[in-house]
């Protein structure tokens, strides 16, 4: 209980992501960030999502949670969301999520170039959203013949996926708690951050 307290109140207290933003701009100070696309997809379904998604499922709603991510090179984020939300849903909040990276010279930059994503982000209503943030969707046409759309690029959503799967208590999700579900999130994205940070020493 007292680890649990611990991770609450340091996630509440915005501390992952401050660590994250200090090696990101040590990433980016090396010139180790690479801002020309970012991967979005979804995963760790989970056997047990928050109570309050639970609470107002029906009987043939998943009690369940996703959480989608973004990836590039150096770069993460996160979203979790309940299970019975559809993924999309999450692609505007997520982006919003992506941190300002200074570490250079002249204005932090925290958008990348190019989206891309599968066919469960495939909505024009969301690809125009995207275009209005001034990044380039690449996104996969719902209809389109079976794949991901991603190409030679999924692979990058894959090795994410994988290093985050790494740590046993993601890869499915038994906290109903959000906050130490989040809070596991910031934490591994962090330790997966500074292993790309201790190459450049």
């Amino acid at each position: 209980m007292t680890c649990w307290r611990r991770l609450a109140a340091w996630n509440e207290a915005g501390a992952w992501d401050q660590l994250h933003g200090v090696l990101l701009t040590k990433l980016r100070a090396a010139k180790q960030l690479d801002w020309s696309r970012a991967v979005i997809a979804s995963h760790v379904r989970a056997a047990r999502g928050p109570k309050a998604d639970r609470a107002r499922s029906t009987a043939r709603v998943r009690a369940a949670s996703t959480t989608s991510s973004s990836t590039g090179k150096g770069s993460r984020s996160r979203s979790p969301t309940g299970g019975n939300r559809n993924d999309v849903t999450q692609l505007i909040p997520l982006l919003a999520k992506i941190p300002s990276v200074p570490g250079l010279v002249g204005r932090p930059r925290r958008r990348p170039g190019t989206l891309l994503a599968d066919r469960g982000y495939g909505h024009d209503k969301y690809r125009r959203l995207v275009w209005a943030q001034g990044i380039k969707p690449v996104i996969a046409r719902r209809g389109a013949p079976h794949g991901s759309g991603l190409g030679v690029h999924r692979w990058v959503v894959e090795r994410t996926i994988a290093w985050l799967h790494g740590f046993r208590r993601l890869r499915i999700r038994w906290e109903q708690r959000d906050d130490i579900h989040e809070a596991s999130f910031g934490l591994a994205t962090c330790l997966i951050t500074h292993r790309h940070v201790q190459r450049l020493c």
